[in-house]
């Protein structure tokens, strides 16, 4: 795992303060050779999730294929100078060198968006699965009309999904209404400059659709997967990223 000295330091103060925010405030270095994103650590162990996600994807989801992305975008943010948020990566990422646009978008959008993914879920002793509630659940009915028509709506765009992608509750960034959209590879809808405006807005819940993300437990039952995943969504995370 990549991580610098003054992220060292700093990592056992700021954990706990860490596990509050939303994934969008990234750990950073301040080095003249690279602005180092560190790969966290999964919330919880990795058959926590079990039987809705098994331990085996688990860990090869995290450590190989999110790890994967932290490298690969260090890799090319060793090239740039200067400091970004995953929030400033996503806003200019076509001010930066057009040899490095395709590298931080794949790979600044894997890591942000799986450092989302994970604190999205939780184990159900833990606060996962069942409906929101509060400030989160009135929206979602004045929005959707109800919390059950939001989950069939939202799983019917996650099973439609062509191929590697995202679904994600938003709230959209030009009238405040929480949306469903839906984006390929590793885009979100942070990415000003990828997306049109109606995809774009603060991502509430991300459900990875990639093969790799179940396909090990559910071969090609993607339905399956997606129906067993919203016994494990952290919907008090979720609410407070909408607060």
């Amino acid at each position: 795992m990549p991580i610098t000295r003054r992220d060292a330091l700093k990592r056992t103060a700021l954990l706990g303060a860490a596990a509050a925010l939303a994934p969008g405030w990234l750990t950073r270095a301040q080095s003249v050779e690279a602005a180092m994103f560190v790969l966290p650590d999964l919330p919880y162990p990795a058959n926590a999730l079990e039987p809705a996600i098994d331990a085996r994807t688990m860990q090869i989801h995290h450590d190989k294929h999110h790890a994967g992305y932290v490298r690969k975008l260090n890799a090319a943010m060793a090239e740039v100078s200067g400091e970004y948020s995953y929030e400033e990566l996503f806003a200019g990422m076509d001010t930066f060198p057009e040899t490095l646009q395709g590298a931080i978008r794949n790979n600044g959008g894997g890591a942000y968006n799986h450092d989302l993914f994970w604190t999205s879920m939780a184990p159900p002793a833990r606060g996962g699965g069942g409906m929101p509630s509060g400030a989160l659940a009135a929206k979602i009915n004045q929005d959707f009309g109800s919390f059950a028509v939001f989950q069939d709506q939202f799983s019917q765009a996650a099973g439609t999904v062509f191929g590697s992608g995202w679904a994600w509750l938003i709230q959209r960034k030009s009238d405040g209404k929480l949306v469903i959209v839906t984006t390929e590879n590793q885009d979100n809808p942070l990415m000003v400059s990828v997306l049109p405006p109606e995809k774009l807005g603060t991502p509430l819940l991300g459900l990875d659709v990639w093969e790799h993300a179940y396909y090990l437990h559910y071969q090609n039952r993607r339905a399956d997967y997606i129906s067993n995943w919203w016994k494990v969504v952290n919907w008090p995370e979720v609410s407070l990223r909408l607060a």
